[in-house]
């Protein structure tokens, strides 16, 4: 019988396996990560007895029960005892008085995953010239983008990357340098920002990759998607706005690379569930909750039910139209809470 150490290589050697191809079966390794983070995560092995799941019934991935993302603000959400190399810190608003915390037992895995999922959307990291416009972020702990973004302008080899905080007229200069001498460019911004500065300033860099990683945090109205973009794409001179969808909770991302449709990637898999019943799937293109596995998750939960409303497609592409209203989310959320 294997001790958890054991257990625990044991499916980070399966993880590393699948994502270089060489794991016979994606789903063996859903139910292996599954049972392992029954076993020793507290706080999911309760909330699956409290909604009188028995493991052994288990046998298929859409039987799998989501713990909803409103654990993290209430509990450690820990699979074994460890002490955490690092804390995520959601970000929250000025209204939020409990925010998400994620134990983070390693960071370099973390690091690693966000590396490697981008690579199989773009070229690699190191490949571009690295921009962002976090504030918000920057100036606040644990944030887990700034860590990734961080680890991106570490990686590029071209020495103009780095991060502006409200500097708009250094990074504008910076922009008109990159596309005048032909360096490839990313552009990570939070939304309210982006705005912001095409508000101010205007340049056509067609080769840009804007990256919005969402978030108005209470700076601006909400937008939709399509609205955003429309509104950012003149400013910037490009022909479309890229899109990452990530939070606190999870150690994956994924990436809109033309429009608002997100890309699935070899780390995450997208279930949307019934917004009346969020055990019970919802069909293909029907809006509902939005459920990740999050294959890299090994340390904390792997199967996390957002707040957040979407769409799945037949490609395994989805969007995102909204976020649940307070008293969908309490629905969701109840048991959470009283365990």
């Amino acid at each position: 019988m294997m001790t958890f150490d054991q257990e625990r290589i044991h499916i980070y050697n399966q993880y590393r396996d699948l994502i270089d191809g060489k794991h016979p079966s994606r789903t063996d390794y859903i139910i292996d990560l599954f049972l392992f983070q029954y076993k020793y995560n507290e706080i999911y092995q309760e909330y699956v007895r409290n909604l009188g799941i028995n493991i052994k019934d288990v046998t298929s991935i859409d039987k799998i029960p989501f713990l909803p993302i409103s654990a993290f603000k209430h509990h450690e959400v820990k699979t074994g005892d460890f002490v955490a190399e690092d804390l995520f810190l959601s970000s929250g608003t000025t209204s939020t008085v409990v925010r998400s915390k994620h134990f983070v037992r390693d960071h370099h895995h973390y690091l690693q995953n966000t590396e490697y999922i981008w690579s199989t959307y773009f070229q690699h990291v190191s490949e571009y010239c690295v921009l962002a416009l976090l504030p918000g972020y920057l100036e606040r702990e644990g944030s887990s983008l700034i860590s990734m973004v961080q680890h991106f302008v570490q990686l590029s080899k071209y020495a103009e990357s780095g991060f502006y905080l409200r500097d708009h007229k250094a990074l504008y200069d910076k922009l008109w340098h990159n596309k005048n001498n032909q360096i490839p460019t990313v552009l990570f911004g939070v939304t309210y920002a982006l705005l912001d500065f095409v508000a101010a300033y205007e340049i056509s860099f067609t080769e840009l990759i804007v990256m919005e990683t969402g978030g108005m945090k209470g700076q601006r109205k909400e937008m939709t998607k399509t609205e955003l973009h429309d509104a950012l794409k003149p400013g910037f001179g490009v022909n479309h706005i890229y899109s990452e969808y990530g939070m606190t909770e999870l150690f994956s991302q994924a990436y809109a690379t033309e429009g608002i449709l997100f890309k699935p990637n070899p780390c995450m898999d997208i279930i949307i569930h019934q917004v009346n019943d969020p055990l019970t799937p919802e069909k293909l293109g029907k809006p509902g909750i939005i459920s990740v596995i999050d294959l890299a998750n090994i340390d904390s939960c792997a199967f996390i039910q957002t707040e957040d409303m979407g769409i799945l497609h037949h490609d395994q592409s989805f969007e995102i139209i909204g976020r649940m209203d307070a008293a969908d989310i309490r629905g969701c959320n109840l048991m959470v809470q009283e365990m």
